[in-house]
């Protein structure tokens, strides 16, 4: 394994869980959680006990963030500003098809790079 992987591990009262292989990365990076390109204060992340050179990665959802539609949170390496998962969190009406959550998702990607080439621009002048 030689790329970096965060997996969800499950979602238990309204705190995100996953693990953090690093693969071939011998460093912790510095993770950042996004919502709508902002990003959002809470994450921890600690060394699994039990398995070498992974990391219990822990996001608790705020709740003010919550209201009827599709909330979706990126979790990216801030330094490679490498999108490693996001998780989406539906409210309100059912939603008929996963085109909303793919749509929110692509906006928060599509803000994310935006703010990759800005970077880009201004340390390259």
């Amino acid at each position: 394994m030689s790329e970096m992987t965060l997996t969800k591990a499950r979602i238990q009262a309204g705190v995100w869980e996953g693990v953090l292989a690093l693969g071939a990365h011998t460093d912790l990076p510095q993770l950042e959680l996004t919502h709508l390109a902002k990003p959002i204060a809470g994450m921890s992340v600690e060394e699994d006990p039990d398995h070498r050179g992974q990391y219990l990665v822990r996001v608790p959802i705020p709740v003010e963030l919550l209201s009827d539609g599709v909330q979706t949170f990126v979790i990216s390496a801030v330094e490679s500003g490498e999108k490693l998962t996001h998780f989406s969190v539906i409210t309100g009406q059912p939603v008929g098809d996963d085109i909303i959550a793919e749509m929110d998702l692509l906006r928060a990607e599509l803000d994310m790079l935006k703010r990759a080439f800005r970077k880009h621009c201004l340390e390259t002048m």
